[in-house]
């Protein structure tokens, strides 16, 4: 079969097979944040967009000695396909790991998959069908909505404060929802150091979500890659730990260790795992043997638990850098004081757009993540993520400076002009840095 010319009458000149695709690829959306990559990579822009972890923070040369090894000792196993569900070792330290939020896990509730991104696909791919619904943070994380518009399925938000996910917020959307007659799958939270947010669901009302969410029948998916990297606090329980049957938890060793392995796990109710692995096998026949062995090999043979709190120290140290330099350069706006993760959530002074912004921004050489991504209908327009995980502090204190010009050219621009192009607001609106 030869392609259709592009002078037929189906599809475009520019896509001949545009009316091949299924339904769902006209929902698939290029991430904002990954169009930003080819910008923000490039070494004379500052860049706070990316979350990426500092990997110059491990023990390179430990961890390469150890990859040699597995490879000369163990490679006929690493290099060789393997369980579909993952490595029974592997699975085995993730339940240890789990240990340190109060999960109480058997090694056969865990499910391997190719970073919690894949986890987050195959649970999408095992509840969603065209037309249901996802309750979700606003904002939310950029690659689940993504996920869940691939699948098809509608996103409905609900407003967070400084302590996270708002109960009654979510009661009202969820009780609003089933009286339209649609069809909520699951609620997706990010509870520990949110992304974009920065906040963390406090503990008091752990418990009231998973009650909120039982009473309505649905199922809760707790996304948690930053679960241990708080500053000043040991871990938080897991949702998952108040309920077995309820959520399903996803992990991740990317920002715990390192993203270049891809390696990351669900934890579900029994039914629903055996589902996963199904879902799993179809797609990819089995996650990396290597990967999952080099991981292994690091948490049998590595003070796994002291490199976090290096990771800790280091992201500590980011963090104060942004926050004084937003202080110092940018007090016309304002922002939360993250105790963990990555992100600060910032929102920008009246009538400026931080979408219509990020080329002069990018001009200016700073880059960061506006707002708009991390909404499923386009809200966000007044807001702008910035990380702090991978830059120097010095280059942070730059990157911030070179923001602040930007920001203060637009200021004139607004003031000048009037208010055109002011965003649309947001159903969050964390609190100014003295009251964070």
């Amino acid at each position: 079969m030869t392609p259709m010319s592009t002078s037929d009458r189906h599809g475009t000149r520019l896509d001949p097979w545009f009316d091949a695709y299924a339904a769902r690829a006209h929902r698939m959306r290029a991430s904002e944040i990954r169009a930003l990559f080819a910008v923000a990579n490039r070494p004379e822009v500052v860049s706070l967009a990316g979350g990426m972890p500092y990997i110059g923070g491990l023990p390179l040369e430990e961890i390469g000695e150890m990859s040699r090894r597995l490879i000369v000792e163990q490679g006929e196993v690493a290099l060789q396909y393997g369980s579909g569900q993952g490595d029974e070792g592997l699975r085995e330290q993730i339940t240890e790991v789990m240990a340190l939020e109060a999960i109480s896990a058997h090694p056969d509730d865990v499910v391997v998959t190719t970073g919690s991104q894949q986890a987050l696909d195959l649970v999408s791919t095992v509840f969603l069908d065209p037309g249901d619904v996802v309750v979700a943070e606003a904002p939310s994380y950029v690659g689940a909505l993504g996920v869940f518009r691939a699948h098809e399925a509608d996103v409905e938000h609900v407003a967070m404060d400084a302590d996270g996910l708002i109960p009654a917020e979510l009661d009202r959307v969820l009780t609003e929802v089933k009286a339209a007659g649609r069809r909520v799958k699951f609620l997706y939270t990010v509870p520990n150091y949110h992304n974009p947010g920065g906040v963390t669901l406090a503990l008091s009302r752990r418990q009231e979500v998973v009650d909120i969410c039982k009473r309505h029948g649905v199922l809760i998916l707790e996304d948690n890659p930053y679960g241990l990297l708080g500053f000043d606090r040991e871990p938080l329980p897991a949702l998952r730990s108040l309920s077995e049957e309820g959520v399903i938890y996803l992990g991740s060793f990317s920002k715990t260790f390192a993203p270049g392995y891809r390696v990351g796990w669900a934890v579900a109710p029994h039914a629903v795992r055996e589902k996963l692995v199904l879902a799993s096998e179809a797609a990819i026949l089995s996650p990396s043997n290597a990967s999952q062995l080099a991981i292994r090999t690091y948490l049998d043979h590595s003070d796994w638990q002291g490199q976090i709190k290096k990771f800790r120290e280091q992201y500590r140290e980011r963090r104060d850098a942004m926050i004084s330099a937003l202080e110092e350069h940018l007090p016309q706006a304002s922002w939360n004081v993250p105790d963990g993760g990555f992100y600060v959530w910032v929102k920008l002074p009246e009538g400026l757009d931080a979408k219509s912004m990020l080329p002069r921004a990018v001009t200016a050489r700073v880059a960061y993540v506006p707002g708009t991504a991390f909404y499923f209908d386009g809200q966000g327009s007044t807001h702008m993520r910035l990380s702090y995980c991978y830059p120097t502090p010095e280059r942070i204190r730059e990157g911030v400076r070179r923001l602040a010009s930007v920001v203060e050219a637009e200021m004139e621009t607004v003031n000048l002009f009037g208010v055109a192009g002011k965003g649309r607001g947001d159903a969050v609106d964390f609190p100014s840095p003295d009251l964070a």
